[in-house]
């Protein structure tokens, strides 16, 4: 297949959204992480709230360190987003090419989803969890990328990789969960209808903002207790050199490990501990990262065009002389 600018367009503009919903979401981001990173009994934590963190950071006068592992993090997204938009156009347009149709039908759309998804993780894993180790350590403790990286095995800087994998299903769920609230509220019109109203049953804008909405916590729900488990597996270290605790600590790194520790500790309730905070950024997230997506990506295309068509001048120009 030749060059695709179309897909690179895409990927570029969806890459430069998520770098600004990442940059302003930042302080939210490691508040939530940090709360999530905590397993211990609720008379032994350190923080009650995802607001508790926020709190600390102003009383110790370290609320800057709420920005610590932002550049990690801000690479992460704009690679991660580059790789998923140009990924998913890419495979889009190779499904339609193939098949022959002028339209990709929900389940290929989803399968294309997922693979671009899959794709996404395995190529950022080590970036994902070098920022996730920075976010979850002591404010003003956090290290660079490149100690983070180097003081890692291969094996801890692809930590959690199977949770990830398993969370690129959550935009299926979302669009299922989307289709199914859909259909119900369009039976529902459908039987308020007069039987003189021949127009076809659509849903208004706001109608399609909150049905959106609501499926996303449905599908952040659902996958929670899988995300906690991959912010635990993640998490920073702690300083403290006990034989038992670092041990413990060791166990943490696994899928069962971490399933138990919070179990053990916190209960059935302790897989969804933060759940609020992170529908809250999730959704702020999706609707920057799309505002801006859609914002700049005519200019993206313009700049593309121009860009391409100054190679193609240059080039000849250059092989002449």
């Amino acid at each position: 297949m030749a060059f695709d600018l179309e897909s690179l367009a895409e990927a570029t503009s969806g890459a430069f959204g998520a770098l600004v919903s990442t940059s302003i979401l930042y302080p939210l981001d490691t508040c939530k992480t940090k709360y999530q990173a905590e397993v211990k009994a609720h008379h032994q934590q350190k923080y009650r709230s995802t607001s508790a963190v926020l709190w600390e950071a102003i009383a110790n006068g370290q609320v800057l360190s709420l920005y610590q592992g932002l550049g990690t993090k801000n690479l992460q997204a704009f690679i991660s987003q580059f790789i998923y938009f140009y990924g998913y156009s890419f495979f889009k347009k190779l499904y339609l090419e193939k098949t022959g149709n002028k339209s990709i039908g929900t389940k290929a759309n989803l399968i294309v989803g997922v693979a671009a998804g899959a794709c996404t993780v395995i190529i950022t894993q080590p970036l994902d969890t070098a920022a996730s180790r920075m976010q979850t350590s002591e404010f003003g403790m956090s290290k660079g990328l490149w100690k983070m990286l180097s003081e890692s095995s291969w094996s801890e800087a692809f930590d959690a990789l199977d949770i990830s994998l398993l969370l690129t299903t959550n935009p299926s769920i979302q669009y299922t969960s989307f289709d199914q609230l859909k259909q119900r509220l369009l039976k529902r019109q459908l039987r308020e209808k007069t039987a003189t109203d021949s127009s076809p049953q659509s849903l208004s804008a706001f109608s399609a903002f909150v049905l959106g909405a609501v499926a996303k916590c449905i599908a952040t729900f659902v996958t929670y207790p899988a995300i906690r488990c991959k912010v635990t597996i993640q998490a920073a270290d702690s300083d403290d050199t006990d034989e038992t605790k670092e041990a413990e600590s060791k166990r943490k790194k696994t899928i069962i490990g971490a399933i138990y520790s919070i179990w053990k500790r916190e209960g059935l309730l302790g897989f969804y501990k933060g759940i609020e905070a992170q529908i809250l950024k999730t959704v702020l997230s999706s609707a920057l990262l799309l505002m801006i997506k859609e914002k700049i990506s005519k200019a993206t295309w313009v700049l593309l065009l121009a860009l391409r068509r100054y190679l193609f001048t240059v080039q000849p120009r250059l092989k002449s002389a």
